[in-house]
């Protein structure tokens, strides 16, 4: 993969240690190797000690493209991603990708240049209050005043970025603070552990699932944030506990588990809705509740008592009280935990007939390409290499619904913040970090307008990403909610006008095409895949095609709606 960007005249001279060449050592120590930014005036110094440094930076084309491609490094690997961008409206553009970071608990350091320290407050050009915009949002902050401060607050803030509950951690610099003399050493990276026990917990945990005869698993996120999927999966194999999972949970166990009914919620499946709604004990892990996920909070598993383990124990009873509740490192609490159902035959009998009484069909009528068959077929194809990257609308559904993965890093969607624009920037940084892995970018024609200039990304460095744009004209879901619940009343959701995707993608000097009917679809996807370099496949679909099954918005997830007959 070529992933130089086009030659500039440099010359790199030896420079004195300043405040600027700390960050970029800094990030190095702790064994941060490549950055997404783009500079600017505030930042400038950084930018200065970056040639000849080791440090290898891509340059997106839109600071929340840096945000969320610096995050997919987080979702991939677990560990902090990083962009920089400059003050004012650089870091402003970070905000998007920040608050998503927050919302999905993804490590991600966000480094931005400020104004120096003699004008802030004054309204200088370029200035704005990055702190305080940003606190909100970010697990942890920091305005450097002192260079010599910079070694500790990088592995400060990457520390604090990935562990615990993870999220995104700012860093404001004062340009006079960059270019400063500094004496100090860079900080070698440290590990952080903690395997501290709730014995107690773990035991009456373990004390309802054997009071239980009809125990669920509720398996979120959090569980894919600290690393505890193998865990997960001899916990629910040993124990012969059905499942289900959130958005944020699929792969946990990988597709056709045959414990795993499958996601739960307003896109949800049938069995898993069922299954919730009739079990006597919810045992969650690493989830919290979302109401995506839970419909009508006061309905939501109506008959059952709630085992709660996740490692930021103010989630614990914040929204459903939990009987149970166990908070600290998800990843060695379940590895000592060993429930011991009683009696739950009948439970598997009735949690494996709803599956099969609810399968999944694919002959769609009508004569144009049926993206969930179009995407369970890709995944497929692509194996266990597959990642699919998805924005946000319709498709996102379709692809949580449909694909196959095999573990979750095989899944990245933004759920909590719901980023439209999500999908380019996040597969740049997915295929950055995963550089063998099959990654998919999946957008709708709505969302893929939000970052298109990223396909510059994918040009510039020869990112062998493999995009696809779903492209019914139209913004998908909200058309879907107004046709159901605001009477057909079809208001500013026309995207009729879209330019044609694929000469589009070869204006930019990406392979391009399009496919328009379902005899198409084997070929092109046999094309997408064996591509070697950056290719984009538009995909044209019916506009009238809705997400099934759906529970609407403040009903109990006993009320599905499904496809009219």
């Amino acid at each position: 993969m070529n992933t130089t960007a086009p030659k500039l005249d440099q010359q790199t001279v030896a420079r004195p240690k300043t405040g600027a060449s700390l960050v970029v050592d800094s990030l190095l120590a702790q064994g941060v190797d490549t950055v997404f930014g783009y500079p600017g005036g505030a930042i400038m110094p950084v930018y200065d000690a970056i040639p000849g440094s080791g440090l290898r930076h891509i340059l997106c084309r839109h600071e929340q493209a840096c945000a969320f491609a610096a995050a997919a490094v987080g979702r991939m690997t677990r560990r902090a991603g990083v962009c920089f961008a400059t003050s004012g409206p650089g870091a402003t553009n970070l905000v998007t990708g920040i608050a998503d970071a927050f919302m999905d608990s993804v490590p991600m350091v966000a480094i931005t240049g400020q104004v120096a320290q003699p004008v802030m407050g004054t309204d200088a050009f370029q200035e704005i209050d990055t702190f305080g915009i940003t606190m909100p949002i970010v697990k942890h902050s920091y305005i450097v005043r002192d260079p010599n401060d910079i070694p500790r607050i990088i592995a400060e803030a990457i520390e604090i970025a990935e562990s615990g509950r993870p999220g995104p951690v700012v860093i404001d610099i004062p340009k006079d603070v960059q270019v400063a003399g500094a004496q100090a050493d860079v900080i070698a990276r440290v590990e952080h552990t903690d395997n501290t026990l709730d014995e107690d917990g773990l035991r009456r945990a373990e004390a309802a699932v054997r009071d239980a005869s009809k125990p669920l698993f509720y398996l979120g996120g959090g569980i894919v944030r600290a690393g505890a999927v193998d865990a997960v999966r001899k916990l629910v194999e040993r124990s012969k506990i059905p499942a289900v999972c959130t958005l944020q949970g699929l792969g946990v166990l990988p597709t056709g588990h045959p414990q795993l009914l499958g996601m739960l919620g307003m896109h949800g499946t049938k069995q898993a809705n069922l299954a919730v709604q009739d079990c006597d004990l919810l045992i969650v892990v690493g989830a919290r509740f979302d109401d995506r996920a839970t419909g009508k909070l006061d309905t939501f598993a109506p008959h059952a008592r709630v085992v709660h383990f996740d490692r930021d124990a103010s989630e614990i009873s914040k929204l459903r009280h939990a009987h149970v509740a166990v908070s600290c490192e998800i990843k060695p609490m379940l590895e000592a935990f060993r429930p011991e159902p009683n009696s739950i035959g009948p439970w598997q009998e009735q949690c494996l007939a709803w599956r099969d009484e609810n399968p999944i069909r694919y002959d769609a009528p009508g004569e144009g390409i049926y993206a969930p068959a179009l995407l369970k077929e890709l995944s497929e194809q692509a194996g266990d290499k597959f990642v699919a990257v998805s924005d946000v609308g319709q498709h996102q559904m379709w692809v949580a619904q449909h694909c196959r993965f095999s573990r979750p890093q095989a899944h990245i969607t933004s759920g909590g913040l719901g980023s439209m624009g999500f999908g380019l920037p996040t597969a740049i940084g997915a295929k950055v970090a995963e550089p063998d892995s099959v990654v998919v970018s999946i957008s709708g024609d709505g969302g893929v307008m939000m970052n298109i200039q990223e396909l510059a990304t994918m040009r510039r460095y020869g990112i062998p990403l493999k995009a696809i744009v779903l492209n019914n004209s139209r913004l998908g879901m909200v058309r879907q909610w107004q046709e159901l619940f605001f009477d057909g009343n079809f208001s500013e959701v026309d995207l009729s006008d879209n330019p044609d995707f694929a000469a589009v993608a070869q204006a930019f000097g990406i392979e391009g095409f399009t496919i328009k009917s379902p005899n198409e679809v084997p070929a092109a996807i046999e094309r997408l895949l064996a591509a070697e370099g950056p290719i984009l496949m538009h995909v044209v679909i019916d506009p009238a095609e809705n997400v099934w099954p759906i529970v609407p918005a403040g009903k109990s997830n006993s009320d599905m709606m499904d496809a009219p007959k």
